[in-house]
């Protein structure tokens, strides 16, 4: 049975202070603890800016051996929009996309061993930016096929209906996993398990994303559970034991905006999964 890494999206909460960082722990200690209670994270600060070296060698001296961190593609390589709406013109383009891609992966190279899978976390596109899943297909397979070996990757869509074979064949052909994502108007992983294979790599990814809206109406400290999730959290478990029989390693991410408070999320899957989220020792 392959191995369960447990994490959140994003370190840095204000609202953490207190139910998970220390009181009077400095921001720039949050990672260092945050790495002595789980073994990996999602760094969401890469979507709006490729990182400095500074900044990704930051991350790697502050975290133990065996951490591991993932992070997003730049939004000007998956989005490519200058307001809400991406740019269809430009999203995946070569000339485009190139120079970000470049100085993304340029950066993510210093974490080394402790770099984890690189996500590719797409919006949904409108019919005007894509008019089915063909051309956007299209672009994702060459693309993928021209990043540098050594990355893992995972791919997040957010058109249900895109969902299918010809995403996983495209998935499969270059060993990237498909995001399983759980967000107010995507289907549950468990469902689509049901009837796809979600397994196009060695490795699983998964993120819990919830309702934004829902936790907002109660809380935008999240500094506790607003929203009972455990019915969808053992769909989740079982999902994730029956995968981890098919994938070495799976990696697995809360957001606050799933219940309220991405840590006690974590444990509590953690607890429905019967696994230790914390490093050893």
């Amino acid at each position: 049975m392959g191995e369960i890494l447990l994490g959140t999206s994003s370190w840095s909460t204000d609202g953490w202070v207190g139910p998970f960082y220390p009181e009077g722990c400095k921001k720039a200690d949050w990672l260092r603890h945050y790495a002595t209670r789980f073994r990996t994270v999602e760094a969401d600060v890469t979507y709006y800016r490729v990182p400095s070296r500074s900044m990704v060698e930051g991350w790697r001296d502050r975290t133990p051996d065996g951490f591991t961190l993932c992070a997003k593609f730049p939004r000007s390589i998956v989005h490519a929009g200058d307001g809400p709406k991406p740019d269809p013109t430009r999203v995946l383009v070569p000339d485009a996309v190139r120079a970000d891609t470049e100085a993304f992966c340029t950066a993510m190279e210093l974490l080394g061993e402790k770099r984890g899978p690189l996500v590719l976390q797409f919006p949904y596109f409108a019919k005007a930016c894509f008019p089915d899943v063909g051309p956007f297909l299209e672009r994702l397979d060459a693309y993928l096929g021209a990043l540098p070996d050594g990355f893992r990757c995972a791919v997040e869509v957010r058109n249900k209906q895109w969902l299918g074979e010809p995403l996983t064949d495209v998935l499969r052909a270059h060993g990237a996993a498909l995001v399983l994502v759980e967000m107010s108007y995507m289907p549950h992983p468990a469902d689509v398990a049901a009837s796809l294979d979600v397994v196009t790599a060695d490795f699983v990814y998964a993120r819990l994303i919830g309702d934004r809206k829902a936790v907002e109406k109660e809380t935008k400290v999240f500094d506790r559970i607003v929203v009972d999730r455990t019915a969808s959290l053992r769909r989740w478990a079982d999902l994730l034991d029956a995968l981890s029989e098919r994938a070495s390693l799976s990696w697995v991410f809360a957001n606050n905006h799933y219940a309220g408070h991405g840590p006690e999320t974590v444990r509590q899957l953690a607890e429905l999964l019967g696994r230790d989220p914390a490093p050893p020792g």
